[in-house]
């Protein structure tokens, strides 16, 4: 059922006209390190018939509905569960030392959200679980069970920027006194009673919170922060990357990782530039892309997108 549900890929035709002059060529290998239901790989297969995709996903039943939509490319499409930090695994296991082109696309995928027992919408009571990996130990009632006040409000500031994180802490320390978090309605119910009506009126109040535990859970930002410099280790010259992100914690991981590679490494004040300290990278896109206005009507969840790229340009040794 899930297959005659699959959404639009964001930003599909700037995407593969980004990765094209990588992978247009015989023997060409793609990393989807989010492949999700496999909309992205999907497209690229059908592009370049000569391209072979390695996906990457921490969701089972992600990876079971790809599996199923892919079949028709053979072993064109490959398989790995495993989380996107570890793509250098993943590509050593595949039998390659490097890649022409790695593709990320963060967030949280239209299955997880849709599958309403995996608890990660506040519009929809669900049992507090938010795992993308459901074979992880960690999950939102934990979460809720057990961090205490101080790491409530920290996480609820630095994944959710919360501004009411430490009133929100507070609430729930002092609900869960009197009865366990079990699911999501009861989560909703607390930070809606302790949010002043004025701050209702701006929107959900409990979306940043949601948020912030959701990364908590899946350790999205750590986890990025080690995937991103790992991926462009694992291209060859001249391969490429492109990362589609949603909301602006990872686009800044993203943003730094690519401002570094792309940088000079020759100490101030030195005449020339040797070609040891030439960067590695060049960015293809200035800044961060949006999606057009056509897009975003057409497809609401490219609205928060931020589309960033680069090129290997030399090797590092």
């Amino acid at each position: 059922m899930e297959i005659d549900r699959i959404h639009t890929p964001v930003m599909l035709e700037r995407t593969i006209a980004l990765l094209a002059p990588a992978i247009d060529r015989p023997g060409a290998v793609l990393v989807d390190a989010t492949l999700g239901m496999g909309g992205h790989t999907e497209a690229l297969l059908a592009r370049f018939p000569e391209l072979t995709v390695i996906g990457l996903d921490r969701d089972l039943d992600a990876l079971g509905i790809a599996r199923e939509r892919l079949a028709p490319f053979g072993d064109r499409a490959r398989f790995v569960h495993t989380v996107y930090d570890g793509i250098l695994d993943a590509v050593d296991s595949e039998g390659f030392d490097e890649v022409d082109a790695v593709l990320f696309d963060l967030g949280v995928s239209s299955l997880q959200l849709d599958r309403v027992e995996r608890g990660f919408s506040y519009s929809k009571d669900a049992p507090l679980d938010m795992r993308m990996d459901a074979t992880s130990e960690l999950t939102a009632e934990r979460v809720l069970a057990e961090y205490s006040e101080n790491d409530l409000r920290r996480i609820f500031h630095e994944y959710g920027e919360e501004k009411l994180a430490a009133r929100y802490a507070r609430a729930i320390v002092r609900s869960r006194d009197a009865a366990p978090f079990t699911r999501s309605a009861q989560l909703v119910k607390v930070i809606s009673d302790a949010t002043p009506v004025a701050i209702q009126r701006t929107g959900h109040p409990a979306k940043r919170v949601f948020q912030a535990i959701r990364i908590e859970v899946n350790q999205e930002l750590a986890v990025l922060e080690r995937a991103v410099p790992d991926s462009l280790d694992a291209l060859r010259v001249g391969g490429r990357i492109v990362v589609l992100a949603y909301q602006s914690l990872e686009d800044r991981i993203v943003k730094h990782a690519l401002a570094a590679a792309s940088s000079s490494t020759a100490p101030a004040g030195l005449p020339v530039e040797l070609p040891e300290h030439k960067p590695l990278f060049r960015l293809l896109v200035r800044g961060a892309e949006l999606a057009s206005d056509d897009e975003k009507a057409a497809n609401p969840r490219a609205t928060p997108v931020r589309l960033r790229a680069a090129e290997r340009m030399r090797s590092a040794s």
